[in-house]
């Protein structure tokens, strides 16, 4: 039942975009040296995200303002969501930082803030990649090497760490062991004894919101798991009320799946259509300037799906001298 585009990015975001589940990993994971250097009545979220849409389908990012030392500085969490360690996250950290610090000097001015960049990983592997961007260049004679940028971001592989070492707030703790288990085999044994921390939320506004996530996460992501099995783990660890909560939640993701493939279809029609009619368009003016010559490429371009390429190509016709100036273009 794979009803949200990416539930860990949402999970994540949920639960490390409020305020205190952020304190408390920062307070239990952060080593004594940079917790002393951080206001955590300062700690502040921003909306920005750095990822680009290509890779969101396998990472997500979270960004927190905060004092540092009585200096404005930022916290960048990362959080990777294969299931297997990237080498290059550091090359890619370094582009996200860049953009924080170009965010940074349009509302501002220099020196350019510290920014702590935080890596959560919770792949079914151990993370074994070097945790340095100096790494990657492959070289270390000094001559070199002062030439070379170089940062270290910190680690938080979840794989490391057994359950009773995950610490924090339980909307943290319940978050981090999903993670931690969900490209297990035994992920779906794993789930009633995780929903059992969840009892101290039901009293709490908040925490039945934050129940009703981890539900639709479970949905997400449990290979052939019915509303039906999960409505009974979760009466047997927290109570009948929130079963039914479980059904309920289940309909309604069926109906945003529903909907989502009806709208999706709307928009493959429409780009379809365009693209159709930019075929049309292209055949007739191929037709009127270079006439039987130009006729040998419609095959080609009638193959072509993707429609800023095909407005490309009108536009070229337009332009080009000859059939062999239009081919230059094609085949570029």
């Amino acid at each position: 039942m794979e009803f949200t585009p990416n539930p860990h990015d949402r999970l994540f975001k949920e639960t490390l975009s409020h305020k205190e589940n952020a304190r408390s990993f920062l307070e239990h994971y952060l080593s004594d040296y940079l917790l002393s250097s951080i206001d955590m009545n300062s700690l502040e979220v921003c909306k920005e995200t750095f990822i680009q849409k290509e890779l969101r389908e396998y990472f997500s990012d979270l960004l927190y303002k905060a004092d540092l030392s009585g200096m404005p500085g930022y916290l960048y969490f990362l959080f990777e969501h294969k299931s297997h360690s990237e080498t290059r996250v550091s090359l890619q950290l370094l582009g996200y930082m860049q953009n924080i610090w170009n965010l940074h000097l349009k509302q501002g001015a220099l020196p350019l803030p510290v920014v702590i960049p935080i890596v959560l990983y919770h792949g079914g592997e151990n993370w074994t990649g070097r945790n340095d961007l100096l790494h990657l260049f492959g070289r270390t004679e000094k001559q070199f090497v002062i030439h070379i940028p170089d940062f270290q971001y910190i680690l938080y592989d979840l794989s490391r760490y057994p359950d009773e070492e995950i610490r924090g707030t339980v909307m943290f703790r319940v978050a981090m062991l999903l993670f931690k288990y969900v490209f297990h085999p035994d992920y779906h044994e794993r789930l009633p004894s995780i929903f059992a921390l969840l009892r101290s939320l039901l009293e709490k506004e908040t925490g039945m919101q934050y129940i009703e996530t981890i539900i639709r996460y479970v949905l997400s992501t449990v290979e052939n798991m019915e509303a039906e099995d999960l409505k009974t783990m979760v009466e047997q660890t927290l109570s009948p009320e929130e079963g039914g909560l479980v059904m309920t939640l289940a309909e309604k993701l069926r109906t945003e799946g529903m909907e989502q493939g009806i709208q999706q279809g709307i928009e493959r029609g429409i780009e379809q259509g365009i693209q159709q009619g930019l075929l049309e368009g292209i055949t007739a003016l191929i037709e009127i300037k270079f006439g039987q010559s130009g006729r040998k490429l419609l095959l080609k371009i009638g193959k072509i799906e993707d429609t800023a390429r095909l407005r490309q190509i009108k536009e070229a016709i337009k332009v080009s001298k000859d059939v062999q100036d239009l081919e230059k273009v094609l085949y570029h």
